[in-house]
């Protein structure tokens, strides 16, 4: 997918050439509501289960300006555009009706859009024969509420932002404790249409925290849901969909079949989910070598999945406590030196962070099935913001650098992903 990636590039002049202006009146709205003759469930977090879901996607602050209110999510998202929407088939869960859910993020709500019932389900459109007991969730992108402010490369974050809320999905499942496997190869096309999305929303992935029910042969639902507006204002980008669909099939994918192995205490780690927060600038603090060992660690765990592709992880190291400055690889020394005030500059000048925290990441990769490694960098962004996190260490995603100027410094010529910064 390399034409779409090339042609929504940073560089130098291209931001001062270009710059980006907003037009406030077309602002999409972030939430999506179905209308009140849908029922909807009020979540109880004193129940395990609501409690389980709320810690995917749920509200955690608000904060009021002159201009309005801004509401704070468990899971991060580029410019606090949330273009994501998360939806999850339950079947025999305790507590919960059989069916097709939304959850609504605004009033913590499970809206059901559809009852399943138990020779039919969304089973086979994730490539199952079987009837699953647990949860099976699809993750979309409403993709102007992205576009409006980053025009072309907006898919860009529609994807990484559905990678971190998948990562949220991963780090939430940690609480029950259940694995999470993600599945790429659904049949979105199909999903897309019975939605009702109208090409202004698609979806992007699932993910399956559930087991087969042994002998219960299922079938494939089939419902037509009517088009609910998910972002009151609308601007078509032909480039967009042209990159979306183009890079829904994937080829040769490789299955990642080995668990992750996480260290995270239960408690500490709900509290974790539900105080984060992306740093808007560090104070040039040191980190442990220790803390960078545990959360490299953690962000290096195998990711369940049914299309792994490989992402590299390249690390500067600006102020960790007895370990040599330098760029490094996945774990490997490469090149001794400085590299803080390079790192900040690459990152579209935002010296507060790249420069001024004490490690800089940049994600790189030249696999081909692009909806599944910019998702996979997404998940690997959230395990950074959560092992991090779990650290008392800041974090910050960088969705914006100067993408040809990083392969230099990198010396590779990979796609560039995403760039994040920790610290203190």
């Amino acid at each position: 997918m390399y034409w779409y990636h090339a042609a929504t590039k940073h560089s130098y002049n291209s931001v001062r050439t270009n710059p980006n202006r907003l037009s406030w009146e077309d602002q999409p709205r972030t939430y999506k509501n179905y209308p009140e003759e849908y029922q909807k469930f009020k979540l109880n977090l004193e129940e395990q289960e609501d409690n389980f879901l709320y810690h995917i996607a749920g509200l955690t602050a608000k904060k009021s300006y002159p201009s309005g209110e801004y509401y704070l999510r468990i899971n991060p998202s580029a410019g606090a555009l949330y273009p994501n929407e998360l939806y999850f088939q339950v079947r025999g869960v305790e507590g919960k009706r059989d069916g097709i859910y939304h959850y609504e993020v605004r009033s913590s709500s499970l809206t059901l859009l559809q009852e399943i019932s138990e020779v039919e389900g969304i089973e086979p459109y994730f490539g199952f024969k079987t009837a699953m007991r647990g949860y099976l969730f699809l993750v979309s992108a409403i993709y102007y509420r992205s576009s409006w402010k980053y025009k072309n490369r907006a898919l860009r974050y529609c994807l990484l932002d559905a990678g971190h809320l998948l990562g949220s999905i991963e780090a939430a499942a940690l609480l029950k404790p259940h694995a999470v496997q993600i599945q790429y190869t659904i049949d979105k096309e199909k999903l897309n249409r019975m939605f009702g999305f109208e090409e202004r929303e698609w979806f992007l992935a699932g993910a399956v925290m559930a087991v087969p029910i042994h002998g219960s042969e299922v079938n494939a639902i089939e419902f037509s849901l009517p088009y609910v507006d998910g972002s009151r204002s609308f601007e078509k980008n032909e480039l967009i969909e042209q990159a979306y669909h183009e890079t829904m099939a994937l080829e040769a994918c490789k299955r990642q079949i080995k668990a992750p192995k996480f260290t995270y205490n239960t408690t500490k780690l709900q509290e974790t989910l539900f105080t984060r927060r992306s740093q808007r600038g560090f104070h040039e603090g040191a980190i442990t070598k220790g803390q960078f060992n545990y959360i490299m660690e953690m962000i290096h765990q195998p990711i369940l999945s049914d299309c792994d592709e490989e992402v590299s992880v390249y690390v500067v190291v600006n102020r960790v406590l007895d370990m040599p400055l330098g760029l490094y690889k996945d774990g490997a020394y490469i090149e001794y030196g400085d590299f803080a005030r390079k790192a900040g500059y690459l990152s579209l000048e935002q010296y507060s962070l790249s420069q001024q925290g004490a490690v800089a990441f940049f994600l790189t990769s030249k696999a081909k099935n692009y909806q599944a490694l910019y998702q996979k960098a997404g998940i690997i962004g959230q395990r950074l913001y959560v092992a991090a996190q779990y650290m008392q260490i800041g974090c910050s995603g960088i969705g914006a650098y100067y993408d040809d100027e990083v392969n230099d410094f990198l010396g590779n010529d990979e796609m560039v992903l995403y760039a994040l910064a920790i610290g203190k």
